[in-house]
């Protein structure tokens, strides 16, 4: 505990807190945060920018428009035929359910919250619980790949640690009110330096505090292999 403690504290000292803008509809924000699944932030926010001209981000909009129609405004996000028929299916489910209004689920405690959300088509556990944490304020630390990663090479979690083990481990040791600062940063680290390939090891902040700083390649984990 003490150590994840001192992980965190370090990873809060070693970056500069982020600003981040928030929609104000908890609706556009899980558009985005399906757009952004396996993309970079430029293909998310461009492939999201052309939904909102060429079709519209609401409820109604996408419920009503063409799969080929969204599909093709959102074509720089990659995978844009299955992301297509997900979002209409979200928002067609919006509407039937909650009238188009989903701040009637986030504003729940989080347990209930996400359990909502998840029976939505195609709302995992991450994608609820970066909703609830960016729109709610829910002090939650949704787990990514790169979450998963820095946190079994580090010893916060075993190996075989699932989403919720993760999440938690890192809930208890996060100071209050930066939840969503740590979830950011985890998420930099993971691609400044904790990479899944060609980690920089020899440049890391925490390798004291890492039980394989130098690698270890009878459990595969991080090898600190030249620049």
């Amino acid at each position: 505990m003490k150590r994840t403690e001192e992980i965190l504290t370090r990873l809060l000292d070693h970056y500069e807190r982020q600003w981040r803008p928030r929609t104000g509809d908890p609706f556009r924000s899980l558009v985005r945060i399906i757009l952004s699944q396996n993309t970079n932030y430029r293909n998310e926010a461009t492939a999201y920018a052309r939904l909102e001209e060429m079709v519209g981000v609401t409820p109604r909009s996408l419920a009503e428009a063409p799969v080929d129609e969204i599909a093709e405004a959102i074509r720089p996000a990659g995978m844009y035929r299955q992301r297509s028929m997900r979002l209409k299916q979200v928002a067609r489910a919006v509407i039937d359910r909650y009238n188009g209004d989903i701040n009637k689920i986030i504003n729940k405690s989080h347990p209930k919250a996400r359990e909502e959300l998840m029976m939505l088509p195609g709302v995992g556990e991450k994608t609820a619980d970066v909703l609830l944490l960016f729109d709610a304020g829910k002090e939650i630390i949704p787990v990514d790949r790169h979450i998963f990663r820095i946190t079994k090479r580090l010893g916060i979690v075993r190996n075989n640690a699932k989403y919720d083990e993760v999440r938690a481990a890192l809930e208890k040791a996060a100071p209050p009110g930066r939840h969503e600062d740590i979830h950011v940063l985890l998420i930099q680290f993971g691609r400044d330096l904790c990479r899944a390939r060609r980690p920089r090891c020899r440049e890391c902040f925490l390798s004291d505090l890492c039980p394989y700083p130098n690698g270890d390649p009878k459990t595969n984990k991080c090898k600190d292999q030249p620049l």
